[in-house]
């Protein structure tokens, strides 16, 4: 939720927190300063973090409220990473968590903490978000540590030279082991998307990878990058994602969507790879359902 008000002569020569509890009185002190702290608020147009910052009249606030529980600490140390070189690094996003800043929140998101890890090496680099990962979803994500290198991913990410494996739990039989669904997505709600025409070319090859009593486990290889493109391809097939309710699935802990792996090949010809394993809910999720994993 977004709440928008602006400074008048009441509030001018105000702190920001003291002013913002005024123009927005169902919230408390202690929220407003949460939310600054968490990069939620911005004054005349820029992100504040000081809730002491003077307020002048005229200046419009806005402040992103979220759900409480979504305010979670994150940070990344080198033990944490899947992969890291000069060039690259690579992190496992865990579900819940947004990949990149949003209106409601900078601090826990998976770009703060990156950027945070990136200055613990004396490095000033920004986290590049090159390609993002759903809240619900987990895994894999890259992020180039240089502007060269981020040029390098980029492109290769838009010639479809990136691979990209995803593992789905889905409660549906699919009707063969390997299938692959060539169909355009387009908009068709506020946060939801379709198999439409006109829409974008999509592309997603599937596997089954193990079959349980009531559950099916499927890797996912899409080849375009479309938003909720696996989402939406495997609920057009009648498979929804388990823990994915927005195209059909049960409800479940988490949505059962995991970036498994990514490779690709760095400028300097090395090839790059990255695999993230699975968190306990999946695992738990898949046992549940007969699937029983070893790796």
């Amino acid at each position: 939720m977004i709440l928008t008000g602006r400074a008048g002569e009441g509030e001018a020569g105000m702190r920001l927190d003291d002013g913002a509890v005024r123009l927005f009185p169902q919230l408390s002190k202690t929220r407003v300063r949460k939310i600054i702290d968490w990069g939620g608020c911005a004054v005349a147009g820029a992100m504040v973090r000081v809730a002491s910052r003077t307020l002048r009249a005229g200046e419009e606030i806005v402040l992103g409220v979220m759900e409480p529980e979504r305010y979670q600490e994150l940070a990344y140390t080198r033990d944490d990473l899947l992969f890291e070189n000069d060039d690259y690094l690579a992190v496992n996003k865990a579900a819940g968590l947004n990949c990149q800043r949003t209106p409601y929140q900078l601090k826990g998101t998976v770009e703060h903490a990156v950027t945070l890890y990136l200055r613990t090496l004396g490095s000033q680099e920004p986290a590049r978000v090159i390609h993002r990962l759903d809240r619900g979803t987990s895994g894999v994500m890259i992020f180039p540590k240089t502007k060269r290198a981020a040029a390098h991913i980029s492109a290769q990410l838009k010639e479809g030279r990136v691979e990209k494996v995803y593992w789905a739990l889905v409660t549906a039989e699919p009707a063969s082991d390997q299938w692959e669904v060539n169909a355009p997505i387009a908009k068709v709600g506020s946060a939801r998307y379709g198999v439409a025409t006109p829409g974008r070319e999509a592309l997603t090859r599937f596997a089954v990878i193990a079959r349980g009593t009531c559950g099916v486990l499927v890797e996912a290889r899409p080849l375009t990058g479309r938003t909720h493109q696996i989402r939406v391809h495997l609920a057009h097939c009648g498979l929804p994602i388990v823990g994915d309710p927005t195209y059909g699935g049960e409800k479940a802990p988490r949505m059962m969507l995991h970036c498994r792996a990514m490779s690709f090949t760095a400028a300097d010809r090395r090839p790059i790879t990255a695999e993230a394993p699975l968190d306990d809910p999946f695992r738990d999720a898949c046992a549940s359902r007969g699937i029983i994993l070893e790796f």
